[in-house]
């Protein structure tokens, strides 16, 4: 309960802060006040966050709309899947019928409980709302502040050393998010306008859900793919679009993730599939769904920090992709901090190396 009152908003308002730094430093150069600056770089992050959540309604509203269509195609798959079920089964339509009715009833009835604590997360996600921009305005005019406070931890022969990490997680931070911010625009256009000259329903609301969730790591584009499926069964009376949605959807995902998103947010920091999995997990425990989609620049950030710190770079490694080809076990350079070592396997696993390596 902590994590998602106290950090969720809290380290949204950290990254989205930095995102709006290019601005702020702009409106600061220009001799703004620096309240002002702070206040008009809020406004281009309130109204680009409008402009989302009004795409959300309208696409929302039109699949309302076809709500009738929609009953009377699952009414028409269920039927389909009850049959097939009567053909490989013992279980007549009958049972099915009351098996369905029997389930139903006990989701409507945890669905009944779970009332208040619906109630409750939707009192919390104002709250999130309203806290975020505070947080960022203050993160902002404090910013020297904090700064302060973090060099006062480290002696003045290490400053150096901790202004460039500092420097190296805000360059990183930065073009991560303004690279997930690319990436939802042009997965959303890609995957949504495809499908839209393909004929398929609701194709633009499938290309955006999925473009959101597939920030989550491996675990957003599963349920992206498991929306997009449910959304066109839904409205469609054929099973052949479902094929359709999930090879574009593969297609997609594809280009992402081998050609575009490297691309874009580079090679810096990598990190391998295991310490993306489990922080995605325990982000998700601590901080809800906003860990769970700022997961990984924080562990990118962790990483940043492990790697420079004699007593944590082991924590480091383990974050990494720098896989050895050998094993420790054979090859004891391996099982040594050893700062060659470290450059030959960044270069072996295209990883840019860092600035102090």
């Amino acid at each position: 309960m902590l994590g998602k009152g106290l950090l969720a908003p809290l380290l949204m308002a950290f990254f989205l802060s930095i995102m709006l730094l290019p601005i702020y430093r702009f409106l600061r150069k220009k001799r703004l006040p620096e309240a002002l600056a702070i206040g008009i770089s809020l406004m281009v992050l309130i109204l680009v966050v409008g402009l989302i959540i009004w795409f959300f309604s309208f696409q929302i509203s039109n699949l309302a709309s076809d709500f009738p269509t929609i009953q009377q195609n699952v009414t028409k798959h269920l039927h389909t899947l009850s049959a097939w079920v009567e053909d490989i089964s013992p279980l007549s339509t009958e049972e099915q019928t009351n098996f369905i009715s029997e389930q139903s009833s006990k989701i409507l009835s945890y669905a009944g409980n779970m009332l208040s604590g619906a109630a409750l997360s939707i009192t919390g996600i104002f709250v999130f709302l309203g806290l975020v921009p505070i947080y960022i305005f203050l993160l902002l005019f404090y910013k020297n502040l904090l700064l302060r406070f973090v060099f006062f931890w480290f002696p003045r022969n290490s400053h150096e050393k901790v202004e460039g990490a500092m420097r190296e997680m805000e360059i990183i931070i930065k073009s991560y998010l303004f690279g997930l911010l690319i990436q939802v625009s042009y997965i959303t256009v890609l995957l949504g306008g495809i499908l839209m000259i393909i004929g398929i329903k609701h194709a633009l609301l499938i290309g955006v859900i999925f473009a959101f969730l597939n920030l989550i790591p491996y675990v957003g584009a599963l349920l992206g793919n498991i929306i997009g499926v449910l959304l066109t069964l839904a409205s469609s009376s054929e099973l052949w679009p479902i094929v359709t949605v999930l090879g574009v959807i593969a297609a997609v995902q594809f280009l992402d993730n081998n050609i575009l998103m490297p691309r874009i947010v580079g090679s810096k920091v990598k990190i391998n599939a295991l310490a993306s999995i489990v922080g995605v997990i325990v982000a998700g425990e601590i901080a809800g769904v906003v860990g769970m989609f700022l997961s990984l620049p924080i562990i990118a950030v962790l990483k940043i920090i492990f790697d420079r710190t004699e007593n944590f770079k082991q924590w480091g490694v383990l974050f990494g992709d720098e896989r050895p080809s050998r094993s420790p076990m054979e090859v004891p350079v391996l099982r040594e901090n050893n700062k060659h070592v470290d450059r030959k396997l960044k270069r072996e696993n295209d990883i840019e190396p860092t600035k102090e390596s």
